[in-house]
Order: structure tokens, then C-alpha cells, then sequence
């Protein structure tokens, strides 16, 4: 799912490629991805294209009359610039806004579609699309740890709750915490105030280099092969690869469609996290640490 390093470049390309210019037609190309039925898609023809912002991972594009499209891209969606004669893809695109210069397209890979369009009158509708998490270049040590420690809950958990924290993700989530040498099942409540101040720059530094990385990959263009598996990342991704730090193999946790990933020996003391799966079935066979796995 692209996170907010991956959305805040989509936010800026667009309003470089797009912003001022006037919509033609925005075509609904896939039924399930409009979630609304007013204001329809033809009322936003000849409207231009005011200003782009993030509000979490959704993507707003403001038009004239206060008209907004509000995009959440999910873990499939993409965004893509075609100038004609380059069409959108029949068998993955969602939607085409269509201006004079080209065509943001909204595609999806995959079978499901996950990915929403919410279109909107007002600007108090586009706020109700904001879950509530704060964002972490806007506040201070002291604010970030009051929303930290509001309910105690595991770090991997309370990182990636849209409505305490804006934009993070499995990803992202699994870098900050390998950055701040915590682990992700230490719970928000029993953290020194040390260890608060670590996450808390942490946060911040990691989704600042990656959001300048991205956008300097990107250059002018929309950004592409957009993932959360890149080969510069510290942890995420890398379960059974040597820790950039330490060298031990980087572990994971599995549940549902994701997995956390972490290094036991950077991160919590040596000691291998239980696998949901795996240690039902290993039982007493289960590694208690690091070092049991060498």
C-alpha cells in the first residue's frame, strides 16, 4: 500500500503535471471504484484544478466550486500521467481524469479492487475523510508521545492506526522501529521516556529520507514501480537477509496479508518474536533467541 512517502510525492507531481489546468471529462472506466453517487462524474467537466493535497494516504484534488475527488489507493492502486497518443489500460484502469495535456489514470493490478473514489461538495465532506491521526512533521516530542501513550498498545499496532498517526504503514512501520531499536511488540505504555524520544525522531527521520528518495527517483514524472519492498529498506521485506547493522538474519512475523519484520538482535534483546503459525506448530521447537538459530 503506498504510505505516506509514496503519497505526499504522488500529492506533488500531480499538482506539477496537472495543477491550474482545466478537467475535459473524468471517465469512470471500473463501476466499483466510485463510491458515491453525488455530485456525478459529469459535474466535474470544465472545472479546473485548484490544489492537491494528502490527508493521510488519500489523495484530494480540489477543483472549481469546491468539488473535490478524494483517491485511497489501498495496496494495488496507482496513479499514472499518459499524454496522447498512450491510453489507459482497459484491464486495470479505474478512472481517467482527462485534461488538454494528458490523463491522471487511477490503475489497480489484481483481482480485487480495494482502491475507492469518493467524489464531494464542500470542504467540510473531504474532512470527514480524515481519521484523526496527527502528522508527525506538525507536532512535538510532547504531543507525539501524549497520542502514543493515549491507549496502551503494542508499537507495530499503535504506529499504523490512521486515527493516532497519519500515513504510516507496514512498511514504514517496520523501518522506524528498526531505526529506533524498539520492538514491535513493546507496548506504548511501558516505554521510558528515552525510548519515546528515539520512536519519535525515528518517525520523523525515516519518513523524511524517504519522501526526499522517492521524490528524487521521481523526478519530474509520476513516480513508478511504486512498492513496499524496496532493496534499500533496512528490514521490511528482507526476512532471512543479514541486519545492515548487526548482520543476524532479519525475522518476521506473519498475520492475515502482512508480516512484521525485525532484527532480534538490534531490536528486542536477542530474542525471536513468536509466529503466530509457525510456533503453534514447532511448539517446544520454537527459537527462544537469535543466537538458537545459527
Amino acid at each position: 500500500m503506498p504510505e505516506l512517502p509514496d503519497v505526499e510525492v504522488y500529492v506533488e507531481t500531480v499538482a506539477e503535471v496537472a495543477g491550474g489546468q482545466v478537467l475535459t471529462r473524468l471517465a469512470i472506466l471500473n463501476p466499483f471504484f466510485l463510491r458515491t453517487v453525488d455530485p456525478p462524474p459529469a459535474a466535474f467537466a470544465g472545472r479546473r484544478l485548484r490544489a492537491t493535497r494528502r490527508i493521510g494516504k488519500r489523495v484530494v484534488l480540489e477543483f472549481d466550486d469546491e468539488l473535490f475527488a478524494v483517491l485511497h489507493l489501498m495496496i494495488a492502486g496507482r496513479l499514472r500521467w499518459l499524454v496522447p497518443p498512450k491510453k489507459a489500460p482497459a484491464r486495470i484502469a479505474l478512472a481517467a481524469f482527462e485534461f488538454a495535456r494528458g490523463a491522471l489514470v487511477v490503475t489497480e493490478a489484481g483481482s480485487k479492487r480495494r482502491a475507492s473514489l469518493h467524489l464531494v461538495r464542500g470542504a467540510d465532506a473531504v474532512a470527514a475523510f480524515d481519521p484523526g491521526g496527527i502528522e508527525l512533521q506538525q507536532v512535538t516530542l510532547d504531543q507525539f508521545r501524549q497520542r502514543l501513550t493515549a491507549e496502551n498498545h503494542t508499537l507495530k499496532r499503535a504506529l499504523t492506526d490512521p486515527r493516532s498517526f497519519a500515513g504510516i504503514g507496514n512498511a514504514y512501520s517496520d523501518e522506524i522501529l528498526f531505526r529506533a531499536r524498539l520492538s514491535p511488540l513493546a507496548l506504548t505504555g511501558n516505554l521510558t521516556p528515552d525510548e519515546v524520544a528515539r520512536l519519535f525522531a525515528a518517525c520523523r527521520a525515516v519518513l523524511d529520507e524517504w519522501t526526499v528518495r522517492l521524490r528524487e527517483q521521481a523526478g519530474a514524472a509520476l513516480p513508478e514501480n511504486v512498492t513496499a519492498f524496496r532493496p534499500e529498506m533496512a528490514v521490511h521485506g528482507k526476512f532471512g537477509r543479514p541486519c545492515p547493522v548487526c548482520g543476524s538474519p532479519v525475522q518476521r512475523i506473519v498475520y492475515a496479508e502482512n508480516e512484521t519484520n525485525y532484527c532480534a538482535r538490534c531490536q528486542t534483546g536477542g530474542r525471536v518474536l513468536a509466529d503466530r503459525s509457525l510456533s503453534r506448530l514447532l511448539h517446544a521447537s520454537w527459537p527462544k533467541s537469535i543466537d538458537e538459530l545459527g
